[in-house]
């Protein structure tokens, strides 16, 4: 039998070692929790671009979404080429800022933008051609004879993923209650007409929508909204192809001259800043003949510039534009997006020099044939990366390009209408048609990440 002595060394032996033992288990728990946390904050908070960071932004921000998936916003390699009628200035940077809206679906994501144009003889219209009232003849390319039915065969297909297919009254519940606005060119007029015409074709009763803005006159007025009444929510157009305002004044002879300020924000933005969600968009009035000469066109203050590129001057009026949203824009309440530059398909000129696409009935297969990117849409990705609004981007500037058999080319007129060598138009697109899938991406970008519209309190 062991002596008092040998148990008393025996039990603080054992003491001695059950007492490391914890201190040594405290250690390895407090290194494992300290390296775990640590670990889930550079996955969770880090970010390979200041845009990424910008974007995920609009994510974090949201409240109280509404969505089947959470979407990502993540970059993507600089892939995305199109037609542009303004070559790219030369000190300008050849990488572009890169950001997309990609699709959250199980364990994998994707780039809703970055897909590919697919035939479907069993996809239908969102509205039948000839059906909406609301279309622009100009747009109305099956009113004007045209009979080719392929382009409106096309569906687009994301790399990776499927997007869901538009339903009308889903998103009309979606919108009740509020104001969709969408600030640009004739471009967003084409996209606004074909979301008017989609939702108004979900309804049983189609005289349960009219436009408030009194009769249509596109090129004289500049504001137009149709009101759905049952969802007490209205989708307006405001025309506004610069962004920024466009100036008239007579010099010191007395001639009527006119400007672009770049440093002022377009009148009529002011009035609908508080709408729940804007759509906005600038880029084709970029490229025409006016803001080609350069000469004595721009303005910032009371400074006419001699001469100033359009490069530097989009620039400057993009920067108003972001200015305006940071300031005036509350993002609590209003979501912000931009869509991307829309490509055109002139072949042997411009609109106004003999181009055409007339007789295009397929669109481009192979990739490699597609234009170079949009200089103008990098300015814009390096503007927004900068804002302290979240801004969600349409980049449909690839998909878009693709389809050159889109546009109304000599069916922007009715047949009694046309004369030889009459401009054609391969700019804006045929509705039903492409614009269609821009606002089927809307449409999915809403179901899946927007907030449930709920205005603070």
């Amino acid at each position: 039998m062991a002596s008092l002595k040998e148990l008393c060394i025996f039990s603080r032996n054992v003491t001695i070692f059950l007492s490391k033992s914890r201190t040594q288990v405290s250690v390895f728990f407090t290194l494992f929790f300290f390296t775990l946390t640590l670990l889930i904050f550079i996955i969770f908070f880090s970010s390979p671009s200041a845009v990424t960071t910008k974007i995920l932004a609009s994510r974090l921000h949201s409240h109280s979404f509404s969505s089947i998936h959470e979407f990502d916003f993540v970059p993507v390699s600089d892939t995305h080429t199109t037609s542009s009628t303004v070559p790219a200035p030369t000190n300008f940077p050849t990488k572009s800022w890169n950001f997309d809206v990609t699709i959250q679906e199980e364990d994998k994501s994707c780039d809703i933008f970055d897909g590919e144009w697919i035939q479907d003889n069993d996809l239908h219209p969102l509205y039948k051609p000839g059906s909406c009232p609301f279309i622009d003849n100009s747009f109305n390319c099956f009113k004007n004879g045209r009979r080719d039915t392929e382009y409106l065969r096309l569906k687009w297909k994301p790399h990776g993923c499927e997007i869901p297919r538009f339903d009308g009254l889903k998103m009309l519940k979606m919108l009740k209650g509020k104001r969709l606005v969408f600030v640009g060119d004739s471009l967003n007029r084409n996209m606004w007409e074909s979301l008017v015409c989609a939702l108004r074709n979900s309804l049983i009763d189609k005289n349960r929508v009219n436009e408030v803005s009194g009769h249509r006159q596109f090129r004289s007025q500049g504001f137009y909204s149709f009101k759905f009444k049952d969802f007490k929510c209205s989708i307006d157009f405001i025309k506004s192809p610069f962004l920024v305002q466009e100036w008239r004044f007579s010099d010191k002879a007395g001639a009527r001259r006119e400007t672009l300020r770049l440093d002022t924000i377009h009148g009529s933005l002011t009035k609908y800043h508080d709408a729940d969600i804007i759509i906005f968009n600038t880029g084709h009035w970029w490229t025409h003949q006016k803001t080609q000469k350069v000469n004595n066109y721009f303005q910032e203050g009371n400074h006419v510039y001699n001469r100033l590129e359009v490069a530097d001057a989009y620039t400057k009026a993009l920067k108003t534009w972001a200015n305006w949203v940071d300031t005036t824009i509350n993002s609590t309440r209003t979501r912000v997006f931009f869509r991307g530059y829309s490509a055109s398909h002139f072949k042997g000129g411009q609109w106004n020099s003999g181009g055409n696409c007339d007789g295009e009935t397929k669109p481009i297969i192979n990739e490699t044939q597609l234009g170079p990117y949009p200089w103008m849409m990098r300015v814009l990705e390096s503007v927004i990366s900068e804002m302290k609004t979240p801004v969600v981007y349409l980049n449909i500037t690839k998909m878009t390009d693709y389809r050159k058999e889109g546009h109304p080319s000599i069916f922007r007129e009715a047949k009694s209408k046309r004369r030889p060598g009459m401009f054609q138009d391969c700019s804006h697109w045929c509705l039903p048609g492409v614009p269609d899938s821009w606002n089927q991406l809307l449409y999915a970008t809403l179901l899946q990440s927007q907030q449930k519209f709920s205005h603070p309190k």
